[in-house]
């Protein structure tokens, strides 16, 4: 019987210690799309998309009407002349897509440098959080199944988000 009750009084603690420990969970996508900063870049890196697609229609205009243009002469131009034409065109063409795989690269290193800018900044939030609120352990959002939502906290580190930072610069 007696250690029966022993075994039970170290479970009892055990649970106990076990208890205290204080777990929440974050949305970190509505955290970087509903921020400030996040809302800024957003903008930003969408301008930047649009004004490369500008250039991209003008640029397939030119190789498009060039190459109406050289179809056009072929009956007229002779078969090394045509020959010589459309290699040309064929290497503007190739020129193109190397230019707009590089402006298309350049815009998502540019999306990967804002987001871990603002990410830097969520996890000095996040620690300075959980210090403060005695948080043992904050997980992801997209990693939980099932959770209480007085456990989410995404709300409330927004707020402190928002505080800290509005504008990201992109470089």
């Amino acid at each position: 019987m007696k250690k029966v009750f022993v075994l039970f009084f170290f479970l009892s603690i055990c649970t106990n210690l076990f208890a205290e420990d204080k777990i929440v969970y974050l949305d970190l996508n509505k955290l970087i799309n509903k921020s400030e900063a996040g809302k800024y870049i957003n903008n930003e890196l969408t301008k930047i998309n649009n004004l490369n697609i500008e250039e991209f229609k003008k640029i397939e205009n030119s190789i498009k009407t060039e190459e109406e243009k050289i179809l056009k002469q072929k009956n007229i131009l002779k078969a090394e002349e045509f020959n010589v034409k459309a290699n040309e065109l064929r290497e503007k063409y190739k020129s193109y897509q190397e230019f707009k795989n590089n402006k298309n690269e350049d815009l998502k290193k540019k999306r990967n440098n804002a987001g871990n800018k603002i990410l830097e900044i969520v996890n000095e939030i996040l620690s300075n959080y959980s210090t403060e609120k005695e948080i043992s352990l904050i997980i992801e959002k997209k990693n939980i199944v099932i959770g209480k939502t007085q456990l989410d906290v995404t709300n409330d580190v927004l707020e402190l988000l928002n505080k800290k930072i509005t504008r990201v610069e992109i470089k």
